[in-house]
């Protein structure tokens, strides 16, 4: 192979939602899905929960032995803005990554619609360059107060997609604290590292940092640009962001390549569009010293067990009639 056909160029897309808002929020992506396109990326990535929301600031006026109903009324303006799977929505955000000829990896509130519809889930959606929607990841863990509004994930959405450039794969936010979860990913082969989150704090780029020379892979790390003036000021419990500072979420999406080493340096302060150019030759490169799975792994001391079953809350079961 070429020089040329080892490398491919991503764009890390730190953008803030509009928030609560699932029609202009879709349309603000895929206009930045385009514009990446245009720029050459061939994988585009968004940060978590960037379709409707990352509800920094808001309780849905919930305390322990209590709800409230501006609370509530709150809540269902973030599930009715939450996106299906499938639906209009993740057409649209398909039919956009056919158009740029890209692999979209985008973060959604995911409503889920196979049981009574109640249950929302933090979700990456994975999108093909044809437009087909390749799957999806649910958060494993939503940490703290995210769990008041987000359902769990299972292991039977944990992929990882060959694509012509190397193997995608994503954890969400705080779920890259969970050493199993990054174990399964870096054992499916994972060579482009997708991260999404809402964490800005400067310790998050040790995390990724850590996660690109342990995995030997690359790392990109996607982050929203959020202040105080985008949310609508007719929430319900609006008063909760009366002491939150004006700069709600400062970014610090980043590229780092598998030695640890940033390839695009954490932006801070501002939207942006962060565009790299990665050589998958260094993933080898990196790999003479250490292989987490490979040649560094102890199986005969240490195995994970990964259960992929779906679960469900229900199972139904007919006896088979006596002869």
């Amino acid at each position: 192979m070429t020089t040329q056909q080892h490398r491919v160029r991503v764009a890390v897309v730190q953008a803030a939602s509009v928030i609560m808002d699932q029609e202009a929020s879709t349309e603000k992506a895929v206009s930045l899905t385009l514009q990446a396109a245009e720029k050459g990326a061939r994988l585009v990535v968004f940060p978590e929960a960037f379709i409707p929301a990352y509800p920094r600031g808001l309780s849905f006026g919930t305390k322990i032995g209590s709800r409230t109903p501006e609370g509530r009324k709150d809540w269902l303006r973030y599930w009715e803005n939450a996106v299906p799977v499938p639906s209009e929505t993740t057409e649209r955000l398909g039919e956009a990554a056919r158009k740029a000829g890209v692999y979209l990896v985008i973060g959604v509130i995911e409503r889920d619609n196979e049981c009574s519809g109640g249950t929302v889930y933090c979700t990456a959606l994975f999108f093909g360059p044809d437009g087909t929607l390749l799957g999806k990841h649910r958060k494993l863990k939503p940490t703290a107060s995210e769990r008041i509004v987000w359902g769990e994930g299972d292991g039977s959405t944990l992929p990882v997609f060959d694509t012509p450039f190397g193997r995608i794969g994503a954890l969400i936010c705080w779920e890259n604290y969970m050493p199993l979860a990054r174990t399964a990913m870096y054992a499916k082969g994972v060579q482009i590292y997708i991260a999404p989150t809402a964490d800005a704090r400067d310790v998050w780029q040790s995390t990724i940092r850590h996660i690109a020379v342990e995995g030997r892979c690359f790392v990109l790390s996607c982050n929203q640009y959020v202040t105080k003036d985008m949310y609508p000021n007719d929430l319900a419990c609006y008063d909760e962001l009366a002491s939150s500072p004006h700069e709600m979420s400062s970014g610090g999406s980043a590229v780092v390549g598998p030695l640890g080493d940033y390839i695009v340096e954490p932006v801070f302060g501002c939207e942006d569009m962060l565009i790299a150019d990665l050589d998958m030759r260094d993933i080898a490169y990196s790999q003479l010293d250490f292989d987490v799975v490979g040649h560094y792994a102890r199986p005969d001391v240490f195995q994970l067990l990964v259960n992929e079953e779906k679960k469900e809350s229900v199972k139904w079961w007919k006896p088979t009639p006596l002869a």
